[in-house]
């Protein structure tokens, strides 16, 4: 499972290297692989302290994001008023652009982590909201129609069949969410910040550093990809029925 793709990573590196290397624009527009990796390693230091201030405010927009997700999903599976009002407002809010909203952000919260983390929530609690909430719906009906014939409460249906119903639709939008976090940190130290990996491009490329930029580059994917396959990890650890029914429907 894991060897396609490195596989094809690894060709498309080597085309992108051979084609920088003989009839490519030049090493200042397109470096080739082996000297990102090289100048990315040089300058290893500055790359590292703006890749912490990034990962901490992922991480901790990505928790916050769960559990506004959660709350706003339970309060619409609870209440049909609360869904009729809330559901509508998430998809609108989900219209506005990054672009224009992670400036804003900024100018209203200054160039601290709090516009970061704030505007990391505003973007993936939709996404796992929605999980939640689809995930309450998939719960066995026959299974909280016994509940509630053996007079079990509206929680105890809750706690009992629906949340772990939800588990799994949670996972996979904490995935969608995961992407989306990265991206989201980046476009508000773009717009502005006092570091991280955002500011580290900007400068990179305000120097025409392309190896820079492109090295921040990865060091961002390669932030993705741990965090999503975390995101494997932790659901095999916490959820093992849903990761052993999962990998019997692939096999």
């Amino acid at each position: 499972m894991v060897l396609p793709p490195l596989v094809l990573v690894a060709l498309l590196l080597a085309i992108w290297e051979i084609y920088a290397a003989t009839i490519g624009p030049g090493a200042d527009v397109l470096p080739t692989p082996s000297r990102v990796a090289q100048q990315g390693w040089a300058d290893r230091e500055n790359l590292l302290a703006n890749t912490w201030p990034t990962l901490r405010a992922t991480v901790i927009g990505l928790a916050l994001s769960v559990a506004v997700g959660f709350g706003f999903a339970v309060l619409v599976d609870l209440s049909g008023l609360a869904r009729r009002a809330v559901l509508p407002v998430l998809v609108v809010s989900q219209t506005l652009p990054l672009v224009a909203l992670a400036p804003l952000v900024i100018v209203w919260f200054g160039f601290g982590q709090f516009p970061k983390i704030l505007l990391i929530v505003f973007v993936n609690f939709f996404s796992t909201t929605l999980s939640f909430v689809e995930g309450f719906r998939s719960a066995d009906p026959d299974s909280v129609a016994l509940l509630r014939s053996m007079g079990a409460g509206r929680w105890r249906v809750f706690r009992t069949v629906r949340l772990p119903s939800a588990l799994p639709y949670f996972m996979a939008g904490l995935r969608i969410a995961i992407t989306y976090s990265v991206v989201s940190a980046i476009f508000a130290e773009y717009a502005g910040a006092e570091a991280g990996l955002g500011v580290y491009m900007q400068f990179a490329k305000n120097t025409f550093r392309t190896d820079l930029v492109l090295a921040a580059v990865f060091v961002t994917a390669s932030l993705t990809l741990i965090l999503f396959a975390l995101s494997y990890l932790i659901e095999r650890i916490a959820l093992p029925w849903a990761f052993l029914v999962r990998a019997g429907e692939a096999s």
